[in-house]
């Protein structure tokens, strides 16, 4: 906490206003008592300038790049670490001695079934459904089977619950996509890892033997890393706000679900993907370049630039060396590749995107490697909800563990009629 004080001058009063200072990144000046102390309220539509919390989970800055996981470079994690050890972390502010792991490994491992009952849930939707309506419903219906960890105040129930939501999102996204599909579901091998369950559960077939490709499953776990946390991100501020309310956790995450969906926040690598499509050959980067250049063109370049990051997406580097190895591995030659990577050299020396600041984010990237191993551009966003799970379950916790925790409800700047008297219809 800092000693230090912002004064703010409100129609000639003045107001001290506390400022706060974090581990690292800017200071905040706490607005808490404004109104009381003024009758007047901030504005500022996206929250983009608000801190709505204080959190020691995940930090990033924009302008230089950097985005960290209880102080870990994402880079160094993805790397390095595994999806699990990354949700340890995320969890429990540590990184885990191996029998720490190991006993957290089999934790979640023993929660990948779903109850039973829960596989007919699948047979309402239609067939053709988006795989994001089927695990908003599927998720939201966990409390529904899973009661007995519902009781929020209850630590030992808020660690059970998130350990299940952990467990289980895999299994609940693959069985979505063998819906789709008309494939029977495949039940979980826990002999094998979180990640190489996940893929053998999607792409196996319960008459054949699946073989999980190593660098396949490496390329997943990466991705998963990769995506696990973002800080105060659209869908994260959701799970945050339903949880600030007392709602039970399954139907918190199924809110983050639900937000994530949106095109602007989970669809991104989607979009990415078929912007490349389009673009098609690499002869033809610079008619496109041009039009995302025209403000009266709808053509944008998807896939570059960020909310927040104002600099290179640190995980971009991490996807672009990972395209490559599963590319080997799966001796995939897809010309989108190569076009992706001649698009980033061109956008990254061009003055207008150097201006601007539009580098490449990992959307840009994560779409190619998810096409290249099978996944139809539908299950792109379940794959996101898969891995930022457990960054959901970890701020929920954070945030329902705070005692001075009060529930969300921003205020408004009216701008419709003011007071006025009802009219009889037949006087109108």
């Amino acid at each position: 906490m800092s000693d230090n004080q912002a004064t703010l001058t409100v129609e000639g009063k003045s107001i001290d206003l506390p400022v706060r200072s974090g581990t690292i990144g800017p200071d905040v000046i706490d607005i808490r008592k404004l109104y009381g102390q003024s009758g007047k309220f901030t504005y500022d539509p996206g929250f983009t300038s608000t801190a709505s919390c204080d959190s020691a989970i995940t930090y990033i800055d924009g302008d230089e790049g950097v985005l960290l996981h209880r102080g870990y470079p994402i880079g160094q994690l993805a790397e390095h670490s595994s999806f699990m050890e990354v949700s340890y972390l995320l969890l429990n502010g540590e990184l885990p001695s191996q029998s720490e792991l190991d006993d957290f490994t089999r934790t979640i491992t023993r929660h990948t079934m779903v109850h039973e009952q829960l596989t007919k849930f699948y047979s309402g939707f239609r067939r053709d459904a988006h795989p994001m309506a089927v695990m908003c419903g599927v998720v939201g219906a966990l409390s529904a089977f899973y009661h007995d960890s519902t009781d929020i105040a209850d630590p030992q129930n808020r660690t059970i619950s998130s350990h299940r939501l952990i467990a289980k999102i895999p299994t609940i996204a693959a069985m979505a996509y063998k819906y789709s599909v008309g494939q029977p579901f495949v039940y979980p091998d826990n002999k094998l890892s979180y990640t190489g369950n996940f893929l053998r559960m999607t792409f196996g077939v319960p008459a054949e033997e699946y073989e999980v490709i190593p660098a396949v499953e490496k390329a997943m776990d990466r991705i998963f890393i990769l995506h696990a946390d973002h800080e105060q991100n659209a869908s994260t501020s959701t799970v945050r706000l339903a949880g600030s309310s007392g709602a039970n956790p399954f139907a918190c995450i199924a809110a983050g679900i639900a937000c994530l969906w949106g095109p602007a926040h989970g669809g991104a690598n989607e979009a990415a993907l078929n912007m490349l499509k389009e673009i098609g050959t690499p002869d033809k980067i610079p008619h496109y370049i041009e039009r995302a250049k025209d403000k009266n063109d709808p053509f944008r370049l998807m896939g570059f630039g960020h909310r927040v990051y104002k600099n290179y997406d640190p995980r971009a580097t991490v996807m672009q060396k990972t395209v490559r190895e599963v590319f080997d591995a799966l001796k995939v030659n897809d010309p989108l590749f190569e076009t992706a990577l001649r698009l980033e050299e061109i956008a990254l020396n061009d003055p207008y995107f150097i201006e601007k600041k539009l580098f490449p984010n990992v959307d840009f990237y994560s779409g190619i490697i998810l096409s290249a191993i099978g996944f139809p551009t539908t299950m792109f966003t379940v794959l996101f909800a898969l891995a930022r799970t457990v960054g959901w379950v970890a701020q929920w916790n954070e945030m329902i563990s705070d005692p001075g925790q009060k529930i969300g409800r921003p205020r408004q700047l009216y701008t419709g009629p003011a007071a006025r008297d009802y009219i009889p219809v037949s006087q109108r």
